[in-house]
């Protein structure tokens, strides 16, 4: 494991080892403090916790520079807001699936936080396995640079056309396989009926999200191992990145779709970093720089946005 680290890492394997079990711990009190009540989140806890979430990103992404230099500081939160960018956007699929699936608000957490939890598995193992590819086969970094070029594509050629997750082929090679019901009274993931044990919304919805998540990997992995090819660098920006999706969602929930602007600026990120990618070889665009960029195109999208909704908005 020591030697596995070194090769992918500039970070010990203490450090990943503290850093995996620090995770855990703030899971168990997020679901402790959180998790057990009945209840729709407020949105002003939601915020909170949301905050703390950033907070806690921030400083860990400040000792982490301060440990280990200024330039992986400045990819750790690079790679951070990147993920945190590509995380809203699937707040958006996230809304349609509750929707679809007709989840109650006081139910929304609990698949959320298992979602979150299976969301950081699958990331953790796709990004040691890819920074493990990448130091085997460097002229993989080239394919990842043309996924993220054609995903830009596909973001600006995307509609505004709402999808039905009851429609996918996956959904209905779930019904197949799993006895299912549309009873939702409980909060929980199987009920007996008949003597059956059935798969109720929640459960479906729970899957549906992971597998949403699955096919976002495809395009959040390559993009921080645009930013950057240390693993731990890679593995801690989107892990913190993620965890705070689900106090996210709460706060967001309500004017997500209000963001016109968002796939638009996802689409230039991505482009951005993906030719940055193709480039690597030839000419090696700065940290800053393009920290830089991304934020501005963030920033220009989020306030464009805000500005177009409250010009819309009847007086």
């Amino acid at each position: 494991m020591t030697q596995l680290t070194s090769d992918i890492s500039v970070a010990p394997t203490w450090l990943w080892a503290a850093f995996s079990v620090g995770i855990l711990i703030l899971l168990i009190i997020d679901l402790s403090l959180f998790g057990k009540s009945s209840h729709k989140n407020p949105r002003k806890i939601a915020l909170i916790e949301s905050g703390i979430w950033i907070a806690i990103a921030l400083l860990f992404n400040l000792w982490f520079g301060f440990t280990y230099g200024k330039e992986l500081g400045l990819e750790f939160f690079t790679g951070y807001l990147v993920e945190k960018s590509l995380s809203v956007d699937n707040l958006f699929i996230i809304l349609l699936i509750f929707s679809a699936f007709k989840i109650p608000g006081a139910f929304q957490h609990r698949i959320l936080f298992y979602g979150v939890l299976g969301a950081i598995v699958l990331r953790a193992f796709f990004i040691i396995l890819g920074a493990q590819l990448l130091q085997w086969f460097h002229w993989i970094l080239y394919i990842f640079g043309a996924i993220l070029v054609v995903t830009a594509i596909k973001f600006l050629r995307d509609t505004k056309e709402k999808t039905d997750v009851t429609e996918s082929w996956s959904f209905r090679f779930l019904k197949r396989i799993i006895p299912t019901t549309s009873v939702c009274s409980e909060n929980r993931f199987f009920v007996m009926e008949n003597g059956i044990r059935k798969a109720t919304p929640l459960f479906l919805a729970l899957v549906m999200i992971e597998m949403t998540d699955l096919i976002f990997a495809v395009d959040s992995i390559p993009a921080v191992f645009a930013i950057t090819q240390d693993a731990f660098v890679a593995f801690g920006s989107n892990i913190l990145a993620v965890l705070g999706l689900r106090a996210l969602y709460f706060v967001l929930a309500d004017w997500v779709g209000k963001l016109r602007y968002l796939k638009p600026a996802l689409a230039a990120v991505l482009g951005f970093i993906g030719i940055k990618m193709l480039l690597i070889d030839f000419f090696k665009i700065p940290s800053s720089v393009s920290l830089i960029v991304i934020f501005s195109i963030l920033f220009i999208a989020a306030v464009g946005s805000w500005y177009v909704a409250r010009k819309e908005a009847p007086c």
